[in-house]
């Protein structure tokens, strides 16, 4: 990987994107079905739900707007997306299945907003960049699962809507840890500021 990493210093990639105020936290897909190995989960997922517990409470301690967002599918399946048609399991995702539920860790309270999406991205075709957006938000901290799936989908439509992203590495997962490390990787790279959780709280403290 050092050899990678010269490669992209020497092209121009991997510059500094500091945290800017005001802040926001997006949890990404931390629902049942992901946090079970044998549905969706796996890797280090597990240990990035109970890291996320601490970041949570931190951002609700500080008033920051926040995000939870689940997959989740039309119960005929009528509504079901091209990434369904690649994962046809990811159809069980209804709005009452168990798997579909937030993991009990992370119940979003009064004022959360509860997103639901049938795509990796949480921007995509979602009222997401207007409701951050009304509330100020100019760096995103982000959390969640999978890292190279919907986490890394959700990191670059951010920058794309004008978000500085801030992945908080000991608060994403993966079922795959090779997948999880290449794409924390390359957001580095290319996209997102990384922090592990303690480092990220105390760089966007007041």
């Amino acid at each position: 990987m050092s050899h990678d990493h010269d490669i992209y210093q020497k092209q121009g990639f991997g510059n500094a994107l500091a945290p800017k105020a005001p802040f926001g936290l997006l949890i990404v897909d931390f629902v049942n079905g992901f946090a079970d190995p044998l549905t969706f989960g796996g890797g280090n997922i597990d240990k990035a739900i109970e890291c996320t517990r601490g970041l949570l409470a931190a951002a609700r301690n500080r008033s920051w707007p926040v995000v939870h967002t689940r997959v989740v599918y039309q119960d005929d399946g009528a509504d079901a997306t091209v990434m369904a048609l690649k994962v046809p399991s990811l159809l069980s995702l209804r709005e009452h299945a168990p798997e579909s539920q937030i993991v009990s860790q992370l119940q979003p309270v009064s004022g959360e907003l509860v997103l639901r999406k049938t795509n990796p991205s949480a921007f995509f075709g979602t009222p997401l960049p207007a409701w951050f957006a009304q509330r100020g938000v100019q760096t995103l901290l982000i959390a969640g699962c999978t890292t190279s799936g919907c986490v890394r989908a959700s990191v670059v439509d951010a920058m794309c809507h004008g978000f500085r992203p801030l992945v908080v590495t000991d608060c994403v997962g993966d079922r795959s840890l090779q997948a999880h490390d290449a794409n924390l990787f390359d957001m580095n790279q290319k996209y997102a500021t990384l922090m592990p959780r303690d480092v990220a709280l105390e760089a966007t403290a007041a």
